[in-house]
């Protein structure tokens, strides 16, 4: 939905989705409007101008002559940037999500990308090991089928405040502190599951095949680190007071593991580093990306992940 400043009328520009108008057209009542969100993805604040000549009534002018968007139904690409309601007037900073990369250990990318090998053959961890293993030890790799315990370190997003003005060991405002996330992935490539290798529960997988999990910090304890955030001895992404940090990983799809269907359709071929200093050839792949958002905040933090399977 957006709305167009046509120098007069206000004009509404509503769009519904796929499931607004199978209700819509019930015609039950069953349609209605219980919640909404705003956002600011078409403004650019860099082009505020507190230097301008004509005075601070021009400071934001630019800004006031950016075109606004018309309203589209791509849901992975609608309200990228979430507007909030802060009632405490006296928050200077606002916190991020970041991914802890060598932090405690903690996995950095391989080449800019988590890498998940979607079967056995491809992690070599079944009872015959293939020429065709990869080095599961290699930074960035993850066991995607199987093993799971055997990965060093989860994929790990901590939240907080990224500034050195604030110490680390001040208390992060409350009502800044995520405490549920959603996780987005694409379904047909794979699942989120626990750094201890259970399911995460599923929300629902909406017509774009993209499934959702809401993961909320009392009963899925599990994906959140609990004495990362008072214990400052403990490495984190974020450099000032600290919120919550999530701990997930991913499981490959059967369809990814079984078949080479779509890799063959979407992917392409690489080499990888394979078991004793060896290189592994025509390895198959597909890029996609784990989007990780705290409901609190609005905050959203794209994950790059590539899904591999040898030959």
């Amino acid at each position: 939905m957006a709305f167009l400043d046509n120098s007069g009328d206000i004009i509404l520009d509503a769009v519904l989705t796929d499931l607004g108008r199978e209700r819509l057209s019930r015609g039950d009542g069953s349609f209605k409007i219980e919640k909404f969100a705003l956002g600011d993805d078409e403004v650019d604040y860099a082009l505020y101008d507190k230097n301008h000549p004509s005075g601070s009534a021009y400071y934001g002018l630019e800004i006031l002559q950016t075109p606004v968007l018309e309203a589209f139904t791509n849901n992975a690409a609608s309200l990228n940037s979430k507007l909030i309601t802060i009632s405490n007037n006296q928050i200077l900073y606002l916190p991020i999500m970041a991914l802890a990369q060598g932090e405690q250990n903690r996995e950095p990318f391989y080449n800019g990308a988590y890498l998940v090998a979607v079967d056995e053959n491809t992690q070599g961890n079944g009872n015959t090991v293939s020429s065709n293993a990869l080095n599961m030890s290699t930074d960035g790799f993850f066991y995607g089928v199987s093993g799971f315990a055997n990965d060093k370190n989860p994929i790990t997003v901590d939240q907080g405040i990224n500034s050195t003005d604030l110490s680390n060991k001040e208390t992060l405002d409350p009502s800044l502190v995520e405490t549920t996330y959603m996780i987005e992935i694409d379904n047909r490539f794979g699942s989120i599951i626990s750094p201890q290798g259970n399911n995460a529960r599923l929300s629902y997988v909406d017509d774009d095949n993209i499934a959702t999990y809401m993961l909320n910090f009392n009963p899925n304890s599990e994906f959140f680190e609990a004495g990362w955030r008072k214990d400052t001895s403990i490495g984190s992404a974020v450099a000032g007071p600290r919120g919550t940090r999530l701990l997930f990983k991913i499981k490959a799809s059967l369809d990814l593991s079984t078949s080479t269907y779509l890799f063959t359709r979407l992917g392409s071929t690489t080499s990888l580093p394979g078991l004793d200093g060896s290189t592994v050839s025509n390895v198959k792949f597909l890029d996609s990306n784990v989007r990780v958002t705290g409901v609190t905040t609005g905050y959203r933090l794209d994950i790059p992940i590539r899904f591999v399977k040898s030959p």
